[in-house]
């Protein structure tokens, strides 16, 4: 009884075509009024329903009114406030410059995925109640797709507060999601809207009518995800494409017709060998029904014992007169309850019927992730639909593997954006070999979302629930902010200031991906990335002391070549300072010159920061650390009198934690200034480390603590996002980084301090757009500065962001750049957790050159037994080294990557009496 449709009228014989026939209305509906609805409550009807500029008929606003009464029935169940309409006062907006989820369909089904963007993006999920509040309009270059724009929408904000509201100018889509249909009415007003659309959209027509073909999912269930799908025998008129090739599925049986008529003996024969086949297994009872697009939830079933061998057969020759092509006749099995005692009923009573639903959403990288599993428990005798039993918590371990989209044209998927972006997955819960077992019984959409949001009302009615608690509609939402900003920023020409080295490889592969149109100023002028770019001017950047001056050159070159620049940005810290002076001639959005020289110069930040006294409080000169810049040998014996040691020396514009060295006494002091002023004296000696600014060192107090990075996105002087990483113990006297792990093992209230304090630090030195990296020490008196960078982080932290958060840390740059406020969910989530270790070359050559060579670790990292970072092209030891690589291991738990990364560091060679990797590690239990 597990197998049965969800919806639908019941009918009792194959001649009762009046059921079968019924047209689909609107959203799946019947066709004509909206059904009379259940809606207990007060609330203002005087709103503001009526769309400027187009009409609805009687029927389209009966539909219209229905479903703004259920939104507002769906939020007093939830203890939402009533919808506000503002719509007389119309909002105003930067049309094709922000952030427009926009979702057509039920209110019930799609209400999680509301409430959820109303949180991580507000006031940018937009939901349509008519298709009539929406409008196509051609899309300039780009022949045959449209763009989308919404006149009029009930807009969510945090809290369930929602607004009912106008926009003049019209704001334009970024994302579409609707509830579709073939059929007459909204359904297929929603599929024609969908079709061919500039902007990302969550589903098609096309696709629905591909993944809802129940025949068709359940071969590439049980051939490409290895799931348990009900023994099944089709018979199917013309199939489609995708079912005449690949292998024959354990259990499905397909046998294709070549006309409807005179079938007789060929069905009998498949029957009775299908009901007495071992397929069946302890199966009492078949059901016959109808696959294909047009039988969703318009169809009952009758069941059938696996003896009546003649009533099945006569029942199948009766819905063959039903097919057209493509569609198909299915006997099934009916999946066995499991045999759990009822509860408060007497041996022998009803046995429970468990039906499971799992969503599944595309995250970043095109990965399903199981996002939510609920099921719904009744009795055996009285068949589970979705909306007529109770949604509970179910703890599941789930793997769906869905690749059907990969092969399709853009005309098979409904438009060149068009993807499917969640599924819902029904199973029933059954016995096979004494082992509790789910067999996938169909896909869909709606109804477990649903499903999902239903229960997750539940727990809101009572009290807030613990973060751990994730929303159904989490992952999906952020899969519509992920690619709203895809489709904002494709075509965007950019320049970039420095291209950077190996480590930075990913840049070009992502400016692909994203479409950004890049053009690059560059010194090197044989560097790879000169021919991945549309422009490429070669021009020295590395003399800084020159910065302004060829800013104002470049710019003369900019505007000679005719370039129509949308941004300008570099995550090369030689680059930064030049970036914003170009930037200021350009009339382009960045950080002001004087805030990018500030935090460039190590010394000047932590100066300027001490003398920030508030208020605001708390100030950024409770962060900020003593010091003194160092010139020459009299500032050194100057400096070891102002400073307490022991203390840290650097490079006042130093990177990578070159010539960076712990000094205990003076004597020291004047050795590593002598010694650094005779080794890095300008470029030359060390490329890419800052030399261009010169060699002047700093002396800075030395502070006890752990150390941790703080990388931020940061607009118009508001946090947007932030991410803590932890960094193991260094080898000192050096500071070389050794160890890292994303995210923080620091506990909420110590990972917010450091959160805000580099927040407070990049505003007190002026840094209100971009995306900067801050690096702290976490002391007993709270977060102490040791640096900023203004710039995303480097090594492996953009990589590690992009795998466990989804967030792109130089998307989000290049927003800043262009002016856009970054697409970010406002409490980005981890997937799971990264451990890793650097790897040097004075540490690690003879691994490196074999066991742990950049071959094999590559090919672990394709095989995803690791992540693997390349940061050096060159394994050459020496002093002022950097790190080469970075080796890291994931986990479902902190404790378990931290495990697997010791044993693979073990094998491979990397761990050693002399770079203990365990000790490295020890800060991450």
């Amino acid at each position: 009884m597990l197998s049965l449709d969800p919806l639908g009228p019941a009918w009792d014989c194959p001649l009762a075509s009046k059921d079968l026939e019924e047209e689909e209305g609107p959203w799946g509906g019947g066709a004509g009024l909206p059904p009379p609805g259940c809606f207990s409550g007060s609330w203002r009807h005087d709103v503001g329903l009526d769309c400027k500029g187009s009409l609805e008929g009687a029927e389209a606003r009966a539909w219209t009114v229905y479903h703004y009464s259920l939104l507002q029935s769906c939020l007093q169940q939830a203890g939402l406030p009533e919808t506000q309409d503002r719509s007389q006062v119309p909002r105003t907006g930067c049309p094709g410059a922000e952030v427009t989820l926009c979702i057509l369909g039920s209110p019930s089904t799609f209400l999680s995925v509301l409430l959820e963007g109303g949180v991580q993006s507000p006031g940018n999920m937009l939901l349509c109640l008519s298709p009539a509040w929406l409008m196509k309009v051609p899309a300039p270059g780009q022949p045959g797709e449209s763009a989308l724009l919404v006149s009029k929408a009930v807009s969510f904000y945090p809290g369930g507060l929602t607004f009912l509201d106008d926009f003049v100018p019209p704001r334009r889509a970024t994302y579409f999601l609707a509830g579709l249909g073939l059929g007459p009415g909204r359904g297929r007003e929603a599929a024609e809207l969908a079709r061919d659309l500039t902007c990302p959209t969550g589903a098609s027509a096309e696709l629905a009518r591909l993944l809802e073909d129940r025949l068709l999912t359940r071969r590439l269930l049980a051939q490409q995800g290895g799931v348990a799908v009900p023994a099944t025998l089709a018979f199917t008129y013309k199939p489609p494409a995708l079912l005449r090739v690949g292998d024959a599925s354990p259990g499905l049986r397909l046998v294709e017709l070549s006309g409807k008529e005179g079938q007789e003996t060929l069905v009998k024969e498949e029957v009775e060998a299908f009901l007495r086949s071992e397929a069946l297994g302890d199966a009492l009872q078949v059901a016959v029904k109808l696959s294909g697009w047009r039988w969703r939830g318009r169809q009952a079933l009758r069941l059938y014992s696996r003896k009546e061998l003649g009533t099945v057969v006569d029942m199948v020759l009766a819905l063959l007169e039903k097919l057209e092509e493509e569609e198909s006749v299915l006997v099934e099995a009916v999946c066995p309850p499991a045999r759990l005692p009822f509860p408060g009923s007497p041996p022998p009573g009803p046995e429970l019927a468990v039906r499971i639903c799992a969503v599944v959403c595309r995250t970043q990288g095109d990965r399903p992730l199981l996002s939510k599993v609920v099921c719904s428990v009744g009795r055996e005798d009285r068949p589970l639909r979705h909306q007529s039993s109770l949604p509970q918590t179910l703890e599941a371990a789930l793997a769906a593997v869905l690749a059907l989209e990969a092969g399709l044209s853009a005309e098979q998927r409904g438009g060149r954006r068009a993807r499917t972006d969640f599924l819902g997955v029904d199973f029933a819960l059954t016995v096979a070999d004494r082992a509790l077992t789910p067999v996938a019984l169909e896909l869909n959409g709606g109804l477990c979302l649903e499903a999902c949001g239903a229960l997750e009302g539940l727990w809101a009615a009572q009290r807030p629930q613990p973060a751990a608690r994730e929303a159904a509609a989490a992952p999906l939402v952020e899969t519509m902010l992920r690619r709203s900003a895809h489709c904002l920023m494709e075509g965007k020409q950019l320049l970039l200031i420095g291209a950077g080295g190996v480590s930075k490889k990913f840049v070009w592969e992502a400016a692909r991906d994203y479409g950004l149109k890049l053009h690059l100023v560059e010194s090197d002028p044989n560097h790879f990335a000169s021919q991945l770019v549309q422009t490429f001017i070669h021009f020295d950047v590395t003399e800084h002391r020159r910065d302004e001056e060829n800013a104002r050159l470049l710019a003369e070159l900019v505007r000679a070549r005719g370039l129509q620049l949308d941004g300008c940005f570099s995550y090369w810290d030689d680059c930064l300072v030049l970036t914003a002076l170009l930037c200021q001639e350009l009339g382009l959005p960045c950080s002001p010159p004087a805030a990018m020289r500030l935090a460039k110069q190590k010394s000047c930040t932590q100066l300027h920061l001490l003398r920030c006294h508030g208020p605001p409080w708390p100030a950024p000169s409770l962060h900020a650390v003593p010091c003194c810049p160092l010139e020459s040998e009299a500032d050194v014996e100057r400096a070891v009198h102002q400073v307490p040691l022991p203390g840290v020396m650097k490079l006042e514009f130093g990177a990578g934690a070159v010539g960076v060295r712990l000094v205990e006494d003076a004597p020291q002091c004047h050795e590593h200034f002598s010694r650094i002023t005779r080794d890095l004296q300008g470029e030359a000696d060390h490329p890419g480390i800052g030399l261009g600014w010169g060699n002047a060192m700093l002396l800075m107090e030395f502070i006890e603590g752990t150390e941790h990075d703080v990388d931020l996105v940061v607009y118009g002087g508001r946090l947007l996002a932030a991410f803590v990483s932890d960094n193991g113990p260094t080898r000192l006297p050096g500071f070389t980084e050794t160890a890292a792990c994303m995210p923080t093992g620091l506990a909420p209230e110590q990972e917010a301090q450091l959160v805000q304090a580099a927040f407070r630090c990049c505003l007190g030195c002026g840094l209100l757009d971009g995306v900067f990296n801050v690096e702290l020490k976490l002391t007993r008196a709270g977060p102490k500065l040791i640096e900023i960078n203004p710039r995303m982080g480097g090594f492996y932290l953009r990589d590690w962001i992009l795998e466990l958060y989804g967030v792109d840390l130089l998307l989000a740059a290049a927003m800043v750049a262009c002016g856009l406020r970054p697409a970010l969910p406002t409490h980005p989530r981890a997937r799971g957790h990264l451990v890793g270790v650097m790897c040097l070359a004075s540490q690690h050559l003879q691994a490196l050159s074999s066991t742990a060579s950049r071959e094999t670790l590559q090919a672990l990292h394709d095989q995803g037994l690791l992540r693997f970072n390349l940061l050096e092209e060159v394994l050459v030891p020496g002093e002022y080294e950097e790190p080469y690589c970075s080796v890291a291991c994931a986990g479902p738990s902190l404790a378990e990557a931290r495990l697997r990364l010791l044993g693979l560091c073990q094998g491979l060679g990397i761990d050693g009496p002399h770079y203990p990797v365990a000790h490295f590690l020890s800060h991450f239990k």
